[in-house]
C-alpha cells in the first residue's frame, strides 16, 4: 500500500485513534504497539494532517508570532549563570 492509498482510507476519527495510540503506546484494546507500529502510525498521522489540516492545527505546530516593522527581539547578549539551589 502506498501513501496515497493509505491516506484515502483514513478519516478524522481513525487519525484521532492512531494519534492516541502513539501517545499512550497502546491500541484501544490495550495491546502495546511495537516500535514499528508506533512509527508507522506517527507517519500516517503527520501525513494525513499535512494534507487535511491548516498548519496551525497540525501536530507539532509552534506559533512563532509575528514581528511588526521596527520590532526587535529581546537581545540579552550577556549570559547569566545557572544557579542550583
Amino acid at each position: 500500500m502506498n501513501i496515497e492509498q493509505m491516506l484515502s482510507v483514513l478519516d478524522a476519527d481513525i487519525v484521532k485513534r492512531l494519534k492516541t495510540a502513539v501517545e499512550i503506546g497502546k491500541w484501544p484494546n490495550g495491546i502495546v504497539l511495537s516500535k514499528e507500529q508506533r512509527e508507522t502510525c506517527m507517519q500516517a498521522v503527520l501525513a494525513w494532517e499535512y494534507t487535511h489540516l491548516p498548519e496551525d492545527e497540525r501536530t507539532g505546530y509552534i506559533d512563532k508570532g509575528k514581528k511588526k516593522e521596527g520590532d526587535v527581539c529581546d537581545d540579552d547578549s550577556s549570559p547569566r549563570p545557572i544557579r542550583f539551589t
